[in-house]
């Protein structure tokens, strides 16, 4: 214990007025570590979880807009308690007529409504949706009790699955595809009238076992829309029957190539599996113009396989161009591939597996390596949607082929973006329903670095902090925190991709640098791959493999309300005085903005009872000749948004060159809206800049410069535009 103490002044005392536990830690806002989620982070020594094998038959039905299917599924507890029932996800059931999604929408109607805000908003559509529920049995045949509850259903058990055991049972399903063009989804058709054509996008197509695990028991928060998933993984053998002249793409691996393929279509795609400078047409957009006059009454089965997995998604259609390139991961060599109508081009044959490549290089850099043999990039018009090792992507040209700078950055953006999504949280696998950030926004911050690495000038529509402050300084009634469930979320995306993807930034370039961020971050990553992380992991784990304690970073971003607006109020220009002269300090309010004054400070020499029970003494020359050759300022600040954050400074000298220094977060921890320093400088200054090139997302240019500028810089102006 360090027991020497000078003595407090009055104006630290009065700093207790202000605080608002901006600094206190948050465990009491974390469950408490156990043997199942440390302390640092990690997963415990007794860490479990469950596992679910599918192997499931599913019939496309080209003229009947329908899908229909059995599965058998092989459910392990690998808990350590008996279950006595298991619940199952029916999100086909969100489309039922008087779904809770539609019931729960808060809504009215102006002065006029467009067609398709009557049938999306009121579930005016001409599609009978729910899925229909044939057989539910076990291993034996047997009937199995059930309940539906909305897009939930839970399966009785005839006796307890006890720990270490696996229980197999079979169900029987059908249900109607939506028409994405009325209703949107994440999946089902769009149609093409001028070819009378489907291209089918087909997810959450069969009942999805729900997670089981240490932190809720049963996650079975019902499905509203906005929540996405939360999954176990295992391993599926999924065959789809489709018409003979489809072409079809799914999660894993294709098993039965040679018999669905023909023979020059088959040689294309061994050969594409070489092809790592560049993608090769298996079916090239002539041949996929060709197969659209087609019309079979035959079917193919496509086989599929895939291991450990969360989820199975395919889309098919008789339209489909086929592009692919073989890519080098660490020891792996994984297929990028694209699938995607003619109205795509030209602008998916130039961009999609491009992209696709680019990312998986890069989320493996800053993750881990990407550990599936395939990743596919699908065109479907108006969406963008993630699964294993597949994707819907929106980005269409005009009809004659022309697109706008607007369309292409969309398109990469959105590719990139789903193809992201194959690591959080097809890997590092998070519950979508509770967290929305914690695959959204850590996704779209790793997107954000992909468009920077790979591409010139990409127009950022997310990721730098300066990017949400119009929505974090706006109206608090539209803003939740980022810990809110996106079912409650009024803007979700500010709240789930834009502020999350800035926070990370900001962790990245202002408070913890490159290279512990970076660290801390792969660290996160490699510790749940394949693994079901809550918040607190993600929190622990940053600080325990960064030696950083961010619970300041955690409670203020992820937590409250606050932004960031600091004020530079004031610059003191102290002249040192030698003993014996007089001080004067005079700063009038009219001009305290205008110009840095100046204040005379008397050194004097330090009294005896300072030293306490030291016998050795400072030297009173030997501080003001040191002190002789420096220029000390005293900065005044002012925390007006409320967010405590680090303060990035420029300080620009009177000689015409600048320095830069981050004061760090702390500088608020005992008074949480102002701040003080007293900054020594080896010439003087002509002006001091707070974070000229906008790291910390402050919102408020105007009190960022001192003595303050009548004109904005052009990159203020272009910022403030931007925000």
């Amino acid at each position: 214990m360090n027991i020497f103490f000078i003595g407090r002044t009055q104006k630290d005392k009065n700093k207790a007025h202000t605080w608002e536990g901006k600094f206190e830690q948050i465990d009491n806002l974390l469950p408490t570590p156990n043997v199942y989620r440390a302390g640092d982070g990690a997963p415990g020594p007794s860490y479990w979880q469950q596992k679910a094998d599918y192997v499931i038959k599913v019939k496309l039905d080209d003229e009947r807009q329908s899908v229909s299917g059995t599965e058998v599924v092989t459910y392990f507890n690998q808990s350590p308690q008996p279950l006595s029932y298991l619940w199952m996800q029916l999100d086909q059931n969100v489309r039922e007529k008087g779904s809770d999604k539609y019931l729960a929408k808060n809504l009215k109607f102006g002065d006029s409504v467009t067609t398709y805000g009557v049938v999306f908003n009121t579930q005016l559509t001409s599609t009978d949706g729910g899925i229909h529920l044939t057989k539910v049995v076990d291993a034996k045949g047997n009937p199995l009790n059930y309940t539906i509850v909305k897009t939930m259903m839970r399966i009785d058990l005839t006796e307890p699955l006890e720990p270490g055991d696996k229980f197999e049972f079979e169900l029987e399903w059908w249900y109607n595809l939506n028409d994405r063009m009325e209703e949107h989804g994440r999946s089902g058709y769009e149609y093409f009238p001028e070819d009378q054509n489907y291209s089918y996008s087909i997810a959450q197509f069969y009942p999805r076992m729900a997670v089981y695990d240490d932190f809720n028991g049963w996650q079975h928060k019902q499905f509203l829309g906005s929540g996405e998933f939360a999954l176990t993984f295992g391993d599926f053998d999924v065959e789809i029957t489709v018409p003979s002249d489809h072409v079809v793409t799914a999660t894993g691996e294709l098993k039965n190539a040679k018999r669905v393929l023909s023979s020059e279509h088959y040689s294309r795609f061994q050969q594409s599996q070489q092809s790592f400078d560049k993608p090769l047409m298996i079916i090239p957009e002539t041949e996929a113009i060709a197969n659209e006059k087609s019309r079979s009454k035959d079917t193919k089965t496509w086989i599929y396989h895939a291991e450990n997995v969360r989820d199975f998604a395919f889309a098919s259609s008789r339209k489909f161009i086929w592009e692919a390139q073989a890519v080098k991961l660490g020891n792996k060599e994984v297929m990028a591939m694209s699938f995607y109508p003619k109205e795509g081009n030209p602008l998916w044959e130039q961009e999609s597996t491009k992209a696709v490549v680019n990312t998986l290089k890069t989320y493996s850099h800053y993750s881990v390596d990407y550990p599936y043999p395939v990743a596919n990039s699908v065109h479907a018009a108006s969406i963008g949607m993630e699964y294993p090792m597949i994707c819907f992507n929106l980005g269409r040209p005009a009809p004659d082929g022309t697109y706008s700078d607007a369309v292409k950055y969309a398109m990469i953006g959105v590719v990139i973006h789903e193809v992201g999504h194959n690591f959080f949280p097809m890997i590092v696998n998070s519950d979508e329903r509770q967290w929305a950030w914690m695959d959204e926004g850590i996704n779209s911050f790793l997107e954000y670095l992909t468009k920077e690495e790979n591409y010139e000038n990409f127009p950022h529509d997310r990721g730098p902090a300066y990017l949400v402050v119009k929505y974090m300084k706006g109206q608090k009634k539209y803003i939740r925190p980022m810990m809110t469930n996106p079912e409650q979320v009024v803007q979700l995306g500010y709240n789930a991709y834009s502020k999350p993807a800035a926070s990370l930034n900001v962790l990245r370039d202002v408070v913890l640098g490159h290279e512990l961020f970076d660290k801390a971050f792969k660290t996160y990553s490699e510790r749940w791959a394949f693994k079901h992380p809550k918040p607190a992991d993600f929190f622990r784990t940053m600080e325990d493999a960064s030696g950083i304690d961010l619970d300041w970073f955690w409670r203020g971003w992820y937590y409250s309300r606050d932004y960031v607006d600091v004020s530079i109020d004031t610059i003191i220009h102290y002249d040192i005085l030698p003993n014996g002269h007089k001080a004067d300090y005079y700063v009038s309010a009219m001009d305290s903005l205008a110009s840095i004054q100046t204040k005379k400070v008397k050194l004097t020499e330090t009294p005896d009872y300072y030293y306490d029970e030291f016998r050795n003494k400072l030297d009173y020359d030997e501080v003001y000749n040191k002190m002789n050759q420096k220029h000390y300022y005293e900065l005044n600040f002012t925390n007006v948004g409320g967010l405590v954050t680090p303060i990035v400074l420029n300080m620009h000298y009177e000689d015409g060159s600048t320095s830069s220094i981050t004061i760090p977060a702390e500088v608020w921890r005992y008074s949480e809206v102002s701040a003080a320093k007293i900054m020594a400088f080896d010439k003087p200054l002509a002006y001091v800049e707070i974070d000229p090139y906008r790291k910390t997302g402050d919102a408020d240019l105007s009190n960022n410069v001192f003595p303050r500028k009548e004109e904005m810089s052009e990159f203020d102006k272009m910022k403030a535009q931007e925000e």
